[in-house]
């Protein structure tokens, strides 16, 4: 199996295995960046727009400390794991992505917004109304010309979704096939929830040793609990499938 210094692929999606700062260079041309989390990536085989966002992303990371673990066990390998919410704080101490009419916020709802927006405010990020978006429910197609429209007009170097995962990953690939241009779009999930007190704050040294999942099933049992006791799927899956992708 190809082992390069960077990538390995994963149940047939090239996972970036290399640290934040570099993950953010790469993003530096432009592109889509997807945060597979395991709740979502076991529904790969099942999931058709999921998945073919996953492989036509130019750029992955191993969120999932879940798949992180399994893959060095099942392949003696020494991935490590970059969390979404690693890449962020790093990103947003990129200049410009915190000039103002830079970075286009995709938010999921008026109440998320305000918490996060106040956040950044605090951070010294200064987001213009114009630059923030309150995404609808999402169906099984994704499709918003709104959302297009405005990003044709903007022409922003990044655009930052912060939507649920399984449907984040699909409206940055339907943003990055219709553009006519090319911004970093970056699906960055929960994660700056888990900064601005949108959901329970996840300490720096938990988001390390991969206990975020943990802090979020205390906060919201009835939410998460459910959602994560279905994430060892994947452990079946990788074991069947290693680099090839289930279908």
């Amino acid at each position: 199996m190809d082992r390069s210094r960077n990538e390995r692929q994963i149940l047939g999606i090239k996972f970036y295995v290399g640290d934040a700062k570099g993950a953010i260079e790469r993003m530096s041309r432009g592109g889509l960046l997807v945060v597979p989390s395991a709740p979502s990536l076991k529904d790969i085989a099942f999931n058709p727009s999921y998945r073919e966002a996953l492989i036509h992303a130019d750029l992955a990371i191993t969120d999932s400390g879940l798949m992180v673990m399994i893959w060095n066990l099942l392949e003696r390998d020494n991935i490590q794991r970059l969390s979404g919410l690693k890449y962020l704080r790093e990103l947003l101490l990129q200049p410009d992505l915190r000039a103002p009419g830079d970075t286009f916020w995709v938010m999921a709802g008026p109440a998320h917004a305000r918490k996060n927006l106040d956040w950044l405010e605090a951070q010294g990020v200064s987001v213009p109304d114009d630059y923030v978006y309150l995404a609808p429910m999402y169906g099984s197609q994704v499709e918003d010309m709104e959302l297009l429209a405005k990003l044709q007009r903007l022409r922003v170097k990044h655009v930052v979704i912060t939507v649920g995962g399984g449907t984040q990953e699909r409206l940055g690939f339907y943003l990055k096939r219709r553009l006519h241009y090319r911004p970093a779009i970056h699906c960055i999930g929960a994660a700056i929830a888990f900064l601005s007190g949108d959901q329970v704050r996840i300490p720096e040294w938990a988001d390390r040793l991969y206990l975020g999942w943990f802090f979020r099933c205390l906060s919201s049992p009835r939410r998460y609990i459910p959602r994560y006791l279905a994430a060892p799927r994947l452990l079946p899956l990788i074991w069947r499938h290693r680099n090839r992708l289930p279908v």
